[in-house]
């Protein structure tokens, strides 16, 4: 019998916030790098705090000790890295609340002990960081939402799109969602588009496990589904090349088929993400009349 993964997290919780994982929950990310079985050693995040401001605005300091004490009570060992200002010469001012240093430190010492870590990240600086703990017989995987740097997914184990981890951000509009069921609003891709016949199918993880390298949604082992979805339901936004381009994200409702038994089609289909282009989420689409 196989030992579980021993598995360290580290995250970069403001290069993550401005890139797109705004409100990111931290249960489920939690559960998501334990997916496999893995044992959880090291839970690490790297927040950044306006100490200056918290002393003339209490309610961002509320919100903040409120945050930090919500993502501890998840297990999470919390490293706040206090914003400092800096002047030119001009006299303009910029803030810096940088954490790679301490997050590289920290997952060299503590990688003596994991055998996976997962970084949440897009920072291209993290690459020597990267190449290290592979060396040291880590296996890396990354997982990030927007302006994630290329070479750092090249070099990692493993890149996950943090959009398209069931539940991993909150569908602002939609409070009560239940990822994957019929009705539900979830994020994915366009596996296959036919633009001389104005369809195609889109590919969404209904679950999260340890076989997310089943991408093959017709093998009872994946948790991937595959949904139809005709070029009516599609965004006026979402153009044929952001179709074809698997690196798109795409955001939509889950509806029973009138075609297949138990199949489900794609409703109102809008952009999320294109990292070709400047592409971002549009106004939340209306709700179906068919009570989505």
């Amino acid at each position: 019998m196989t030992s579980p993964l021993k598995v360290g997290v580290f995250v970069d919780a403001e290069n993550i916030r401005i890139n797109g994982g705004y409100a990111l929950r931290y249960d489920n990310l939690r559960r998501f790098a334990a997916r496999d079985g893995g044992t959880l050693l090291r839970l690490n995040t790297y927040i950044a705090f306006d100490g200056e401001r918290a002393q003339e605005d209490h309610d961002y300091a509320r919100k903040a000790y409120a945050y930090q004490q919500m993502v501890r009570d998840f297990g999470w060992k919390i490293t706040v890295k206090y914003v400092k200002r800096y002047t030119d010469d001009e006299g303009n001012v910029t803030t810096k609340a940088n954490a790679d240093l301490d997050l590289a430190v920290d997952a060299m010492l503590q990688a003596e002990n994991l055998d996976l870590v997962l970084l949440v990240t897009g920072d291209g600086d993290f690459l020597q960081l990267v190449n290290a703990l592979q060396n040291r017989g880590c296996r890396v995987e990354l997982l990030a939402f927007r302006n994630v740097s290329r070479a750092l997914q090249r070099q990692v184990d493993a890149f996950y799109s943090g959009y398209l981890i069931p539940d991993l951000l909150p569908i602002a509009y939609e409070p009560r969602n239940a990822w994957g069921e019929l009705g539900s609003c979830v994020r994915g891709i366009c596996s296959r588009w036919f633009p001389d016949k104005g369809y195609g199918f889109l590919n969404y993880l209904k679950r999260i496990d340890g076989n997310l390298w089943v991408t093959d949604p017709r093998d009872p082992d994946s948790p991937f589904e595959s949904v139809f979805c005709h070029a009516n339901e599609v965004a006026d936004e979402v153009s044929t090349e952001d179709l074809m381009n698997r690196e798109t994200i795409l955001e939509f409702y889950l509806q029973e088929s009138s075609q297949k038994e138990e199949g489900k089609v794609a409703q109102n289909v809008r952009l999320v993400y294109n990292p070709g282009r400047a592409g971002t989420a549009t106004a939340p689409p209306a709700r179906l009349r068919n009570g989505a």
